[in-house]
């Protein structure tokens, strides 16, 4: 695996060097999206609340009593345990908000607006300042007060009703991909300010929804309504309406992912199992003639594999070029001499000397390649120095430390 310390060197310029992020919120939509931005060279300074910290520090499997999700979440940022509850956190926030390039919050709308936090206040101070506001339903309409997590997010946005086995109850995706896709809306919204910022000199809002980061990821699901009253519906493993492309049963157990719905693809896979008189029917030739007699076209696929164990079923459609996976499990991920040839499969030294492995960075840049520069911070490791460089003197930090303001 690739090994990352905190002071492994940075081979080559960061994109977003000289780019100050101050991180306010919690958990994982708001964190993620800076997150992004300091792979890439931002200087990000994550506020947190004085006791606790941000609560993904305890989410899922804990080393040491820090969750290991952590180190992933939070790596390259610097910690400001600061209670924003009170006048004096808040008179930090708008000095740090002043010098800063971007601003990520993801509270409920109004919260930064009563703590005099609100982009009013700060762009006044900074009009340079970006500031990415990610909520549930975002900062305007009738559902904007709601509290907004995301597996309500996918549900809303239409994801949820997709992801079953027809007839079943609806399941969850298996991570919080709500919350991600939303962070990823909102870094693109603040690359696109930053360009806007380059030439206009102003920055401005950027208000992301999670459930609308879902819809807008739904593809075709609108207009089909919109123009056949077309209700999509869950389909399993299937992908309705493109053929075939399915998850197939093999004789050991397993699953093959088998995506032949490519016209040639599909001739060359016919081909392959011994059915040249479906890959020659013209009936069959395209997409459209393939959807209408999907289930004969599966239930081909499916009797051929289910006579071979996975593995073989693989190799003999990597043979024939066609696309095919098996279902990974993280134990595969872990052990994958690919995910290992692209770097994703990093080593981080931990404060005790141990390894802990975590994913690499996505996505590649040939001149400015993401890096990891410094573990996760202990909550509060970094407050004395932020507050310093902002200009407070060591005394008034530990009188801060003292009132319980700053941890």
């Amino acid at each position: 695996m690739t090994h990352a310390t905190a002071s492994t060197p940075v081979a080559s310029p960061a994109a977003l060097a000289g780019l100050k992020v101050i991180e306010l919120g919690q958990l994982i939509a708001g964190p993620f999206a800076a997150k992004t931005l300091a792979d890439f060279g931002a200087e990000v300074i994550k506020i947190e609340p004085p006791g606790g910290g941000d609560p993904l520090r305890k989410w899922r499997l804990l080393l040491d009593g820090t969750s290991v999700w952590w180190q992933v979440q939070s790596r390259n940022k610097r910690s400001l345990a600061l209670d924003l509850r009170t006048p004096e956190g808040q008179d930090v926030v708008r000095r740090l908000a002043a010098e800063a390039d971007v601003l990520i919050e993801n509270f409920r709308p109004g919260a930064m607006e009563a703590w005099g936090l609100g982009p009013e206040v700060l762009q006044a101070a900074n009009p340079r300042l970006i500031m990415l506001r990610v909520s549930g339903y975002g900062q305007t309409g009738p559902y904007r007060d709601r509290p907004g997590f995301g597996v309500v997010a996918e549900a809303m946005g239409g994801l949820r009703h997709l992801t079953a086995e027809p007839g079943r109850v609806p399941v969850r995706v298996g991570v919080s991909i709500g919350d991600t896709l939303a962070a990823l809306h909102g870094v693109i919204g603040i690359l696109l300010a930053l360009q806007h910022r380059h030439a206009s000199g102003r920055g401005q809002v950027i208000d992301v929804a999670l459930y609308e980061a879902v819809f807008n990821c739904m593809e075709s699901l609108l207009p089909e309504y919109s123009a056949f009253g077309v209700v999509r519906e869950a389909a399993g493993s299937a992908m309705p309406g493109i053929a075939p492309t399915n998850a197939y049963r093999c004789a050991d157990g397993g699953y093959a992912l088998i995506a032949g719905n490519g016209d040639s693809i599909f001739r060359r896979l016919m081909t392959l199992i011994g059915r040249d008189d479906l890959g020659q029917d013209p009936g069959l030739s395209d997409n459209a003639g393939r959807v209408a007699r999907v289930g004969e076209i599966d239930a081909a696929i499916s009797d051929w594999a289910a006579q071979r164990p996975v593995e073989a079923v693989l190799q003999a459609l990597a043979g024939a070029d066609v696309p095919a996976g098996r279902i990974y499990t993280v134990a595969d991920i872990a052990a994958d001499p690919h995910y290992q040839a692209r770097g994703m499969l990093q080593q981080v030294q931990l404060p005790d000397g141990r390894s802990l492995a975590v994913p690499g960075i996505c996505p590649k840049l040939s001149a400015t390649p993401g890096q990891h520069r410094r573990n996760a911070p202990s909550l509060g490791q970094d407050s004395e120095a932020v507050l310093m460089e902002l200009g407070l003197s060591r005394e008034q930090v530990a009188q801060l430390r003292a009132q319980g303001i700053v941890h």
